[in-house]
């Protein structure tokens, strides 16, 4: 069994520390999706502005290029072990910016993997244009995509439709940036915000099923993921986010606070999708703690 530096005491939140391609190697499991924020390679040092302060690009030294033949192969190698870790009829959504996410979809192309959509997530709360030279960056992609071309894959078709005012969802999806209330165990430079992963595990899983994110972060999807019943293997190499990322499973033990987090998650999506009603949600949506999809016994991690 690999060492785990982390796992809640139901064993449905599960971090290890290394590197995704040499770990995702060294254990026979199939997740039924995966959400992957891989490195941009965008720390060029460049500067944005963040709350109103002028700020660096630079994420860390994770976050570099080293070239484009380096990056694509970095893509290529990540993408090829995911693969081998999905569930026949598993998704993966893979996000990203014009830095990376061309060479995520050729690899995932050359790899035999089917791509479902290309969502772009806009952004209602864009930081300004710095230089006034070019359009202003509101927006980030993410890459739906199967295993397998001929092998269906689970869509939560009517579930997205009801959370639109009744009407088919789009792949273009207003959400904001992440809110202050997501950053009280502080921040990841590139954490996501919960609604965007929230829509993306209600979409693309059913209750009880594993979610892998390779690049855990603060595991924003692990607490997405266990808000709404799923089961989460996180894996990141920097301690610093590690610990980020059980501060978060812990907060969401603390009473009350799973209500209040699934509360102001749909708030956030009902704001951008006309009304949506959280009381609509049924109980499919739940952990279904009674009738678990696996044998802890053989967990490899």
């Amino acid at each position: 069994m690999i060492e785990t530096y982390y796992r809640s005491d139901n064993r449905h939140f599960n971090l290890l520390q290394g590197n995704c391609i040499e770990l995702l190697s060294q254990f026979d499991f199939k997740f039924n999706t995966i959400f992957a924020d891989p490195p941009y390679f965008l720390s060029n040092g460049g500067i944005s502005c963040q709350s109103g302060e002028v700020v660096s690009v630079n994420k860390g030294d994770w976050d570099k290029s080293h070239g484009p033949d380096e990056d694509n192969l970095f893509n290529r190698k990540w993408l090829k072990v995911c693969r081998d870790k999905l569930a026949d009829n598993g998704t993966i959504w893979v996000s990203g910016t014009y830095h990376n996410i061309f060479s995520v979809a050729n690899c995932l192309a050359e790899l035999g993997y089917k791509i479902l959509n290309i969502i772009t997530w806009a952004k209602t709360n864009p930081p300004p244009n710095i230089s006034c030279r070019y359009f202003t960056h509101s927006s980030e992609f993410v890459i739906w995509a199967r295993k397998s071309p001929k092998v269906p894959h689970y869509f939560n078709y009517q579930l997205m439709k009801e959370m639109n005012d009744n009407k088919q969802m789009t792949d273009v999806w207003h959400l904001p940036a992440i809110a202050p209330w997501e950053k009280t165990c502080t921040k990841h430079p590139t954490q996501k915000p919960l609604g965007l992963l929230t829509r993306i595990i209600l979409a693309s899983t059913r209750p009880n099923d594993w979610v892998l994110d390779p690049f855990a972060g603060s595991s924003t999807t692990g607490i997405a993921a266990n808000l709404f019943g799923r089961r989460y293997l996180g894996i990141e190499q920097e301690h610093h986010f590690l610990e980020i990322s059980k501060a978060r499973r812990t907060e969401i033990e603390q009473p009350g606070v799973i209500t209040t987090y699934r509360d102001k998650i749909f708030k956030q999506l009902r704001k951008q999708n006309n009304g949506y009603k959280t009381e609509s949600l049924t109980e499919t949506m739940l952990m279904c703690e009674d009738v678990p999809s696996y044998n802890i016994s053989t967990l490899p991690f």
